[in-house]
């Protein structure tokens, strides 16, 4: 294997900065300790790193919940997102969502309406990947509960109008959350001025952290219900699970090393600059679309490298299937990217791209101009050799 050209970073994105690498080991080696479960020095110290990383991202979403206690912490955004939607639907409630979503989002509602518990709209998206916020609005109804949105597309890579949705949904009543996988760390998000009650959101994606950790920051009038029980480390003689965050939402020990490697992602992004790391991204995004462009035979899906659109491309090209072009490029150019359904098959239902799905290709801050050009000569190369049948 030669040197990995790594485009894949929409699923996780890799490398880490070396910041991560020494925080997570340096924390380990010196604080692995339950945090606060214990009054001695080392558990205290721990119990810092993880209230410091609660107040870094509290501040970092700009919940107008001042309380950094409401930034809970979970395994990843499916995690949290399980949490909020089961946490606030109840018998009987409308929730609207999009044709964009993610299974995070998709299944967790689904098994609630086969479960006769709520009912659901899914709003489509239009021929250039952006859901219309008036489709949205012509959908609410009197007991529209919840109103879910996947704020960046990790297929089409289109940002959607998350403040016009959010403002509707504020004027309406109605609770609003955006599922920010794919945009915590590369876009903007200000919950107080977007009118967002709830951001579910992944640390090891554009947030630079590992996986295994993740969470929801929870707005200050978000009606959110416990859905699962256990030890908080605190008033342990209470026989019900504690109302007060974050232990309402929180259970058991925390996956401390992953909130310190988090921690120290936040800190290389604040250092290195969000805005300009988003525009690095997009120029190599700009480059690739060009090159991709001129493929005879390749098909590009709402395409774009503008500040609507995240550096994410899917594509395919016309004659061989997704899966084997993903084969042929990590095989014989060391190029790894998605290929496939990418977790949201109604995207691809409405692409026409079922059952094989796209070729993803999507850039982090690491990427280089090597990278893309490499991409987009590949994909001719194939394209050359594989004809339309």
């Amino acid at each position: 294997m030669g040197e990995l050209h790594y485009l894949d970073n929409a699923s996780t994105a890799f490398p880490k900065p070396d910041r991560v690498h020494d925080a997570m080991s340096s924390f380990y080696r010196k604080l692995g300790v339950n945090p606060g479960r214990s009054g001695y020095d080392l558990a205290m110290e721990a119990g810092l790193v993880v209230d410091g990383t609660r107040r870094a991202l509290n501040a970092f979403f700009n919940n107008p919940a001042r309380d950094h206690n409401r930034l809970v912490f979970a395994a990843n955004a499916s995690d949290a997102l399980n949490i909020l939607i089961q946490g606030l639907v109840q018998r009987g409630d409308h929730v609207i969502s999009t044709q964009l979503e993610h299974n995070s989002v998709l299944r967790p509602l689904y098994m609630l309406e086969q479960a006769g518990v709520i009912e659901t709209d899914l709003v489509p998206f239009d021929g250039a990947g952006f859901v219309d916020p008036d489709e949205i609005a012509r959908r609410l109804r009197p007991s529209t509960r919840l109103v879910v949105v996947n704020h960046g597309s990790n297929v089409l890579g289109t940002v959607q109008p998350v403040a016009q949705i959010g403002r509707l949904c504020r004027e309406r009543g109605v609770l609003f959350a955006i599922d920010s996988a794919q945009t915590a760390g590369v876009v903007p998000i200000d919950m107080e001025a977007m009118r967002i009650d709830a951001v579910a959101f992944t640390g090891h994606k554009s947030l630079l952290g590992p996986t295994g950790v993740g969470g929801l920051a929870v707005g200050p009038d978000l009606p959110l219900r416990s859905t699962r029980w256990g030890g908080t480390g605190v008033k342990s003689a209470v026989r019900a699970h504690l109302e007060e965050f974050p232990h309402r939402c929180e259970i058991g020990t925390l996956n401390t090393l992953g909130i310190a490697g988090l921690m120290a992602g936040q800190e290389w992004l604040r250092d290195r600059g969000q805005a300009a790391i988003r525009a690095h991204e997009m120029e190599l995004t700009a480059l690739l679309l060009d090159g991709l462009r001129e493929i005879d035979g390749l098909t590009c899906y709402c395409a774009g490298a503008d500040d609507r659109h995240l550096p994410v491309l899917s594509c395919n090209l016309a004659g061989i299937d997704a899966a084997e072009v993903g084969t042929i490029l990590d095989a014989q150019y060391d190029i790894a990217v998605r290929a496939g359904l990418h977790c949201a098959p109604l995207v691809h239902e409405r692409l026409g791209t079922t059952p094989t799905g796209a070729v993803r290709f999507s850039i982090g801050p690491f990427n280089t101009r090597q990278d893309v050009e490499l991409a987009a000569r590949a994909m001719g190369e194939i394209g050359a050799r594989f004809p339309a049948r």
